[in-house]
C-alpha cells in the first residue's frame, strides 16, 4: 500500500511538472505591484477565467477545464458551473455556523476535488447545499489522483468527504433546551443540533463521493457523507460513496431521509447511524469491495454509545437494502447488520448475503437493543439472510446466551434464511426475493414506494446504471488485463488469449474478448493455486477442439455472471458469426479435492485419478472442497475429442466438493454429456441443458450433490441425442463406496426422435447407483425411446428396498413409458406407479405448455430433505410466471 502511495505520488508530480505548475498545483495568478519580467518590465496581469469567489490554479495534466480554487468560509451564494474543475484547499465551509447564511449550487456533471486529506467541503447549519446532478451528468466530489487518472479500485483516503451540519435533534443535546444545542461534529468540522426535525440543508441528487476519508485528526476519520443533525426537509436520493477510509454515510442524530443509494467498497461500515436518527431510506445497495479490501459493516447501528437509552432513541424506517459482503478477514471482518447501543429500528425487505468467508450476517448487541428486540422497537421482516454463518448470539460476560439471533429472526413475519438467488446483486427470476417482500408504502408510511420485492432491486430494473462507479465496467478496455496477451482481434474489439498454466491471479474484465490457447489451466494440481475471475458480459471463446479451460485442485474460477449479462463460453464461429455446431472446441473441467470411489478409501489424501481429455487429477479427501462459483454462466459448442474415444463434456465436475457455487448455468449443442459428475458432492440449481448429443446429466463414481430446477431438451430438429439421465456408480465395479446417491428435485426431461446406436431417451439409472429423484417431468414425443430404465442388479436391489426413489412425478412418453423390470415380480412400471404420487399421461401436451409444466401432480416438499431445496408447488423446472431461463439461455425456443 505504501508503495503504491508513493507511486501515484511520483505520478502526481511528474505530472503537475508537465502540465506547468512547477510541482505546486495550487498557483495564485494575480500579479504583485511590483512584479517584473526580469527585464524591469512590467507584465500585463494574468486575467483570472474563475468567479470572484475562486482563485485560479494550474491545470492539470489531462484535464482540459480551467481549475479554480476555493478555500474558507463562503458566506454568499456561489454557483460552481461544470465547465470548471473545483479544487478545495483545506476545510470550505459554506456559512458560517447560523450566520452569514449561504447557499452552494452545483451544477450537473460538475467535479470538485481534494487534493489531500485536508480538503473537504462542510455545510453549516442555517446553510444549504443544491447539488443537484443527473443519470447522465453526475456531480462528482473525488481526489486530485482521480482527477489525474491514478485511482483503482483500492485507492481510498485521498481527500477529506462532505460534512452536512443541521438543526434537527439529536440525543446529545440536553433535551430541555434544543435551541442552544451545540454538539461538535466529527472532524473538526464545526457544531451540530437543534430543535427542527423539518430542517432543510438543501439537496443531493445524483452525487458521487470518491476516494474519501482521510484522517483529519489523529483517531478521526471523516465519513464519505457526514449527516450530523440534518432535517428531513433536506433532499437525498441518487448519491454514492465509493472508497472511502471511515464510514460510507453516517446519520448522527437528525431526521433525514433517503433514496437511491449506493455505498460501495468502503473500509469500515457502510451504514452507520447513532445519536438518535429517526430517518428513512428505501432501494439501498451496499457491496464491499469484491476483492476482499478491507471491510467491516453494512450496518453498524448504535443509539448512544455514552448513554444507551438516551432519547430521542435511535428509530429509522430502512425497506428494500441489499447488503454484499466480502471475504475480508481481519481485526474486523466483513459483516452485515448488527444492532447495539441501545437502538430501535425497522427493517424491512432486506437482504444480506456473501461469499463464504464472511462474517456473521446478523447480531443484536446490548441488553438495551434486546430489550427494544423483545418489546417491538426493533421490527426485521420479509427479509433473507444468505450466509455461511447468518448469527450470531447475543451474550453475557458468563457466556450465557441472552439473545437467540437466529429463534428471534425466524419468529419475525416472511423472513428466510435461504439462497437468495442473486446474479451480481440482481434477484434472478426464481429467486425468493420477488414477490415476497412488505409492501411498506401501505403498512408502514406512504413516503416509501409501493414494493412487493425483497432487496434493493425488482428484478428487471437497475437505478444504478449510467451515474454509479464500480459496478458498471466500462464497455471497452484499453489494453489486454495482466495474465492475458492482446492478439488479432476476432471479434471487432480488443481480444486477450490466455494460454498455459494461470500461477496468480487473473481477472477477465469486462470489455474486451478472450480466446483459449490450448488447454488453459488455472494453477498446477494443488500447487500455484491461482483464482480466474471472470467478469459478468464477458464471452471466452475456443479456436478449435484442442482449446479448453481446467480448473485443477486448489485453484478457483470465480464466473459470476448476471441474467442481464451472462459469462458465454463459445467457439469462434459462435463469436464471428459463422454457422455453429457441436465439438467446435473443447469445454471447461472443474478438477476438485473430494473423494471419488476410484480413490483408495484408506488414502484419500493421496488420491490421483486422471480425468477424462487429459485435464488433469482429482479427486482428495474433502467433501467440503471449493473450486469457486458459477453463475449465469453458458457453455455452447463444446466437447471435441480431445484424445481418441474421449470427448470433453460441456462442463464437468471431478471431485468437485460442496462448498462450490453452482447456478444458473447452461450447457448447449455438446457433442458429449452437457455435465457430467464424477465423484464430489457439488451441487447446482438451475441448470438448461439443451441439444447436447450424448447425455445431458451424467453422474458417476459416487456422486452425493444436489439439483434442483434442470430442464433437459434434446434438439427440435431431432439431431443426435441419448439419455436426459444416465447414471452410475462405478463402471467397473457397481459396489464401489461412496455409492452414487444425489438427490435431484424439479426436473423436466423433453426427448426427441433421434433414432441411432443410442436413441433419445429419458432416464437410465445403473451400474449400482443409487438416487432420490422427486418432482419429475419426463416426455417428448411419439418415436422417443423408452423414458425410465433401471438396469444392473445393484441398481435394482436398491430400488426394490426402497433406497432408490422417482416420487411425485408424471412420465407422458407415448412410445415406451418404461423398459424392464426391478425384480422377478415387478417391472419398472409398476415399481415407477408404486411410489408415491407418481402417474402417466397421455402426451407431451399433457403435461407442458412449452417448457412449463401445466401437469397438477403434487409436489415433494424438498426443504425437509435438505436446505439447499426450495418449496415448490409444481413438478417439473419451470413453471409460467416464474421462468428463471429468462433473459439469459438459448436453445429453449427451439
Amino acid at each position: 500500500m505504501a508503495l503504491r502511495k508513493l507511486l501515484k505520488l511520483s505520478a502526481i508530480t511528474s505530472a503537475l511538472i508537465l502540465a506547468g505548475c512547477g510541482g505546486d498545483l495550487v498557483v495564485n495568478t494575480g500579479a504583485t505591484d511590483n512584479a517584473t519580467d526580469g527585464g524591469g518590465n512590467t507584465p500585463p496581469p494574468v486575467i483570472s477565467n474563475c468567479p470572484t469567489f475562486a482563485t485560479q490554479a494550474s491545470s492539470l495534466a489531462g484535464v482540459t477545464k480551467t481549475v479554480c480554487e476555493i478555500s474558507g468560509a463562503i458566506t454568499s451564494d456561489v454557483r460552481l458551473t461544470a465547465d470548471i474543475a473545483w479544487s478545495l484547499s483545506g476545510k470550505v465551509t459554506v456559512g458560517n455556523d447560523n450566520s452569514n447564511s449561504a447557499t452552494l449550487t452545483i451544477e450537473p456533471g460538475t467535479y470538485v476535488f481534494g487534493k489531500s486529506g485536508a480538503d473537504y467541503l462542510v455545510v453549516a447549519r442555517g446553510s444549504k447545499i443544491q447539488a443537484i446532478g443527473t443519470a447522465a451528468a453526475p456531480i462528482i466530489m473525488t481526489s486530485v489522483n482521480d482527477m489525474l487518472g491514478l485511482s483503482d479500485e483500492e485507492s481510498a483516503a485521498d481527500w477529506g468527504g462532505l460534512v452536512i451540519l443541521g438543526k434537527a435533534p439529536t440525543n446529545k443535546c440536553d433535551q430541555a433546551n434544543l435551541a442552544s444545542c451545540q454538539v461538535e461534529a466529527e472532524g473538526e468540522a464545526g457544531p451540530y443540533g437543534g430543535n427542527d426535525p423539518e430542517d432543510n440543508s438543501g439537496a443531493l441528487r445524483y452525487v458521487q463521493v470518491r476516494y474519501a476519508g482521510f484522517e483529519v485528526i489523529p483517531d478521526n476519520e471523516l465519513n464519505g457523507i457526514t449527516f450530523a443533525g440534518v432535517g428531513r426537509g433536506t433532499t437525498v436520493e441518487y448519491i454514492q460513496v465509493h472508497n472511502n477510509l471511515d464510514d460510507g454515510v453516517e446519520f448522527f442524530g437528525g431526521t433525514v431521509d433517503a433514496k437511491y443509494v449506493v455505498l460501495t467498497g468502503n473500509r469500515d461500515d457502510s451504514l452507520d447511524w447513532a445519536d438518535g436518527w429517526q430517518g428513512r431510506m428505501q432501494h439501498v445497495l451496499i457491496r464491499h469491495n469484491p476483492n476482499d479490501t478491507k471491510a467491516n459493516r453494512g450496518i453498524e447501528a448504535d443509539n448512544q454509545s455514552g448513554n444507551f437509552t438516551a432519547t430521542p432513541v435511535s428509530k429509522p424506517q430502512i425497506a428494500n437494502l441489499t447488503i454484499i459482503g466480502n471475504n475480508f478477514d481481519g481485526e474486523d471482518d466483513s459483516e452485515g447488520i448488527l444492532l447495539r447501543a441501545g437502538t430501535a429500528g425497522e427493517l424491512y425487505n432486506v437482504i444480506v448475503t456473501g461469499p463464504t468467508g464472511m462474517g456473521e450476517c446478523f447480531e443484536i448487541n446490548s441488553d438495551e437493543t434486546i430489550t427494544n428486540a423483545g418489546n417491538g422497537e426493533i421490527v426485521f421482516r420479509n427479509s433473507i439472510l444468505d450466509c455461511a454463518e447468518p448469527f450470531k448470539n447475543s451474550v453475557d460476560a458468563s457466556g450465557n446466551v441472552t439473545l437467540n439471533a437466529e429463534t428471534w429472526f425466524r419468529a419475525q413475519p416472511g423472513n428466510m434464511v435461504t439462497d437468495a438467488l442473486l446474479g451480481g446483486y440482481i434477484p434472478a427470476p426464481n429467486s425468493p426475493a420477488l414477490g415476497n417482500g412488505y409492501n411498506v408504502a401501505n403498512n408502514v408510511d406512504p413516503w416509501f414506494d409501493t414494493v412487493n420485492y425483497i432487496g434493493a432491486f425488482d428484478g428487471m430494473n437497475d437505478w444504478t446504471t449510467g451515474w454509479t462507479i464500480g459496478l458498471h465496467p466500462d464497455d471497452d478496455l484499453a489494453a489486454c488485463p495482466a495474465g492475458t496477451t492482446a492478439v488479432n482481434s476476432l471479434t471487432g474489439r480488443l481480444n486477450c488469449q490466455l494460454s498455459g498454466d494461470i500461477t496468480a491471479n487473473v481477472t477477465l474484465a469486462a470489455g474486451a474478448d478472450y480466446v483459449l490457447n490450448g488447454r488453459v489451466r488455472v494453477g498446477q494440481d494443488n500447487q500455484n493455486n491461482a483464482t480466474l475471475t471472470i467478469q459478468p458480459g464477458v464471452t471466452l471463446y475456443g479456436k478449435s477442439g484442442a482449446d479448453f479451460l481446467v480448473v485443477s485442485r486448489g485453484s478457483k474460477i470465480n464466473a459470476n455472471g448476471t441474467a442481464a449479462n451472462p459469462i458465454v463460453m463459445t467457439s469462434v464461429q459462435d463469436v464471428i458469426g459463422s454457422p455453429t455446431a457441436a465439438g467446435q472446441w473443447g469445454g471447461l473441467v472443474l478438477l476438485g479435492n473430494a473423494p471419488s470411489n476410484k480413490c483408495d478409501q484408506t488414502n484419500l489424501t493421496n488420491c490421483q485419478v486422471a480425468a477424462e481429455g487429459d485435464a488433469g487429477n482429482y479427486g482428495g479427501a474433502n467433501w467440503e472442497d471449493n473450486s469457486g462459483v458459477l453463475n449465469y454462466v453458458v457453455v455452447k459448442h463444446a466437447g471435441f475429442e480431445v484424445i481418441p474415444d474421449n470427448e470433453l463434456n460441456g462442463i464437468t465436475f471431478a471431485g468437485v466438493g460442496s462448498a462450490t457455487q453452482c447456478s444458473n448455468i447452461q450447457v448447449h449443442q455438446n457433442v458429449d454429456d452437457g455435465v457430467e459428475f464424477f465423484g464430489g458432492a457439488v451441487s447446482c440449481k438451475n441448470v438448461v441443458l439443451t441439444a447436447n448429443g450424448d447425455d445431458s446429466v451424467d453422474w458417476a463414481d459416487g456422486w452425493r450433490g444436489n439439483m434442483q430446477f434442470v430442464i433437459v431438451k434434446h434438439a427440435a430438429d431431432g439431431a443426435k441425442a441419448n439419455r436426459g439421465i444416465e447414471a452410475d456408480n462405478q463402471s467397473g465395479n457397481f459396489g464401489a463406496l461412496p455409492i452414487s446417491n444425489p438427490v435431484i428435485a424439479n426436473l423436466t426431461i423433453i426427448g426427441n426422435t433421434f433414432d441411432g446406436d443410442d436413441d433419445s431417451e429419458g432416464v437410465l439409472l445403473r451400474a449400482g447407483t443409487n438416487a432420490q429423484l422427486a418432482n419429475f417431468v419426463i416426455t417428448g414425443p411419439m418415436g422417443m425411446g423408452e423414458c425410465l430404465e433401471i438396469e444392473s442388479n445393484e441398481s435394482r436391489a436398491l430400488a426394490a428396498a426402497g433406497s432408490l426413489t422417482l416420487t411425485n412425478s408424471v412420465i407422458a412418453c407415448p412410445t415406451e413409458a418404461t423398459k424392464g423390470t426391478v425384480d422377478s415380480n415387478t417391472t419398472t412400471e409398476q415399481w415407477f406407479l408404486n411410489q408415491a404420487g407418481n402417474s402417466f399421461a397421455s402426451n407431451q401436451a399433457a403435461v407442458l405448455d412449452g417448457i412449463f409444466t401445466i401437469d397438477t401432480t403434487t409436489p415433494k416438499d424438498m426443504t425437509a430433505v435438505s436446505s439447499f431445496f426450495e418449496a415448490v408447488d409444481f413438478i417439473g423446472a419451470v413453471k409460467a410466471g416464474n421462468d428463471w431461463t429468462a433473459g439469459w439461455s438459448v436453445g429453449l425456443d427451439d
